[in-house]
């Protein structure tokens, strides 16, 4: 079953104009999906999980003082990205970055503040993932990332990118508790998860969408056992860097990638390029 449209792309050159529909042909609103994308999307998953407990334990707002401030960013952010034309490295990613701080406190707080059972939020976050899933296509008649071109496809995307975020999260704590791994043996586990994901995709065939959302998915608890293993004490099993280091450094690798594609372009479309070229 494939999630593409039969729509075509049209090139925009100098001048393109956005239809009466709000799509503004070939303008994707998110990046290509390269190596980059991953890298970075590992990244923001580490920090997400890293400066949630940093903000947690050193702002001293509390698991909901956190939660409410970080929301508040987030909107603010997401209403930027809403505004712009096409996809900006530096604000999409500030975005994922926000919404992974978000969609951690989200499950944290349904864990520590209400006590939530992992199970059980695992579940409701999975069902609620499939049920924007099931919206969008019935609306947009696709799930690819290769079309966010409209308010409407982009309000899906952000939302199932925030569920990926807490369903990661929650999952992610899930087996690491269920299994007690370590951080760097749960770390292991998931990269293969997604070796065979990729390994599915390439060899026999799994859908493309399908691929890149449960990779989506599984990029969160790798990010955040990485984050973990690098942040925890050593007598809890991790190097014992702290948050702070941890959240900083990342946050450094991320910052010199976004700049390096904002400058470069090397992760937007082709017909988005043609059309600055024109310019």
């Amino acid at each position: 079953m494939t999630y593409e449209t039969s729509e075509t792309s049209t090139t925009p050159v100098a001048g393109a104009r956005t239809v009466s529909s709000g799509r503004r042909p070939g303008w994707n609103k998110v990046p290509e999906v390269t190596a980059y994308f991953w890298i970075i999307k590992v990244l923001c998953t580490t920090v997400g999980e890293t400066a949630a407990d940093l903000l947690n334990e050193k702002a001293g707002l509390g698991l909901t003082g956190v939660s409410v401030l970080m929301s508040a960013l987030l909107a603010v952010v997401l209403v930027v990205q809403f505004r712009t034309g096409a996809y900006r490295a530096g604000v999409y990613w500030l975005a994922v970055a926000l919404i992974s701080v978000v969609g951690t406190l989200i499950s944290d707080n349904l864990t520590d503040n209400m006590g939530v059972p992992l199970e059980t939020s695992t579940t409701v976050f999975a069902i609620i993932l499939a049920i924007v899933f099931v919206i969008w296509y019935r609306r947009e008649r696709t799930l690819s990332i290769h079309h966010i071109d409209t308010p409407s496809r982009e309000s899906y995307y952000w939302l199932a990118v925030l569920f990926t975020f807490a369903l990661g999260t929650a999952a992610g704590d899930l087996v690491s508790e269920r299994m007690d791994l370590g951080y760097w043996l749960a770390a292991l586990l998931f990269a293969l998860a997604i070796a065979a994901v990729a390994l599915a995709h390439f060899t026999l065939g799994l859908d493309a969408v399908w691929s890149f959302w449960i990779a989506y998915v599984l990029t969160r608890p790798l990010g955040a056992s990485i984050g973990d293993y690098l942040s925890q004490p050593t007598d809890d099993g991790g190097l014992g860097l702290g948050t702070v280091v941890t959240s900083a450094l990342f946050l450094a690798v991320i910052l010199g990638l976004v700049v390096y594609l904002s400058v470069t372009r090397k992760d937007v479309a082709e017909p988005q390029r043609i059309a600055r070229q024109a310019h």
